[in-house]
């Protein structure tokens, strides 16, 4: 089992694989929600030049007329002279127009045209090592390259190189390949030098990981910011979001429960997966099919299928939870386990509220539990506290 000191870099990694030309997933349909974070969070996110909240919001410069990403690197405005929008179709309606630095209308997630040349070149051929003459040789600066992946994917683009060699070595030996010859086939001139690379990833040595289940790990954007999946061949592992103070706590749990560390990557599972949620965020799906896998003490595995059990555009309380579980006196524990939870929208937790109908309790912040259940058709009251159905369609 890996030791967390030699896992902890790629835990941090937030970072799907960019491909040239790749389609994006677009959320078509603009999502009927008012709700923002709060006016002083989104300031200072945008003052920061925060990523982290890219598709929570727009900002809106009414000096010059312009709106931008929350990350745009042009010189920021007196907070005064800002307003926010959740989209930037609202702000095009409000009659800004799109900042031409930071381009607010393309996908956030999408590789900008002058890398598409230098990652055709590593889809066609990863093992093959990719230097800075390289790069000149393709028309762009190896500085450029390297700022890009450092600040939208937290690596260098060799890392970027090296940790997809590795993945790629891991799924050869899985499918049971000699390990002197993965080596070999991965661009490396010794076995020892692959089997120290292999273990500052994985945690241990290519020979002690082949029987253990690959997983792999993504990073896109969805309307409410952000989002982290794992999964492996079988069934999505963790979905949060970027910014949720526990995910790196939920990622090393995860890793000890797998014994090896996530992947940057993704599979067929992670594409349904963002699939289905493109529908969720649009309002046209309602039930996830993707399988999920959900591994807990059994005390929380009761608490999650519980979760499951709430009809989309429905709610309950902690109390009526724990009574459902026939457990009415261990709301505090069903409180626990909810929060523990590291499958978020696939089990519902946003769908549990206070008693007198007020959000309280969740991860990713107040304000995303309350647009979770705005795009299911939940309303509120003036005082902000969710207005219950007695029924509600499943």
């Amino acid at each position: 089992m890996p030791r967390a000191g030699r896992t902890r870099g790629l835990f941090e990694f937030g970072v799907a694989f960019p491909v040239a030309d790749a389609p994006v997933p677009r959320y078509a349909t603009p999502m009927k929600t008012t709700s923002l974070p709060p006016r002083d969070e989104m300031i200072q996110a945008f003052l920061r030049r925060d990523a982290r909240y890219e598709g929570v919001f727009v900002t809106a410069v009414r000096t010059t007329g312009v709106f931008c990403r929350p990350g745009c690197p042009a010189r920021s405005p007196r907070p005064d002279h800002v307003e926010f929008f959740a989209t930037p179709h609202d702000a095009l309606l409000a009659g800004y127009r799109p900042c031409r630095r930071c381009t607010p209308m393309e996908p956030a997630d999408k590789a900008p045209k002058w890398l598409h040349g230098i990652l055709r070149r590593v889809d066609e051929n990863p093992s093959s090592r990719v230097c800075d003459s390289d790069i000149r040789a393709l028309g762009v600066d190896p500085v450029r390259v390297r700022r890009w992946f450092q600040r939208h994917h937290n690596m260098t683009f060799q890392a970027y190189c090296r940790t997809r060699r590795l993945g790629l070595a891991l799924g050869a030996i899985q499918d049971g390949h000699r390990v002197t010859d993965v080596a070999l086939d991965s661009g490396y001139e010794s076995l020892s030098g692959f089997a120290e690379a292999f273990r500052a990833v994985f945690g241990t040595a290519p020979t002690q990981h082949g029987t253990r289940p690959l997983a792999v790990a993504a990073r896109f954007t969805t309307p409410l910011g952000p989002m982290v999946a794992c999964a492996n061949k079988r069934a999505v592992l963790l979905l949060e979001f970027a910014d949720r103070r526990m995910l790196q706590t939920q990622l090393r749990r995860l890793g000890r429960a797998l014994g090896t560390a996530p992947v940057p990557g993704t599979n067929a599972i992670i594409d349904a997966l963002e699939r289905e949620l493109c529908g969720y965020f649009a309002g046209r799906t309602r039930r996830f099919t993707v399988p999920v896998e959900a591994v807990g003490t059994p005390f929380q595995e009761r608490v999650w299928n519980a979760l499951r059990e709430i009809p989309y555009a429905s709610t309950c309380s902690y109390g009526e939870l724990a009574t459902r579980m026939q457990r009415p006196s261990a709301v505090r524990a069903v409180a626990r386990a909810n929060g523990d939870n590291r499958l978020a929208i696939l089990i519902p937790c946003h769908r549990v509220i206070g008693a007198d109908g007020s959000l309280t309790g969740y991860g990713g912040g107040l304000w995303r539990k309350r647009r979770l259940l705005e795009i299911e058709g939940v309303s509120f009251d003036d005082d902000g506290r969710a207005i219950r159905r007695e029924k509600a369609s499943r």
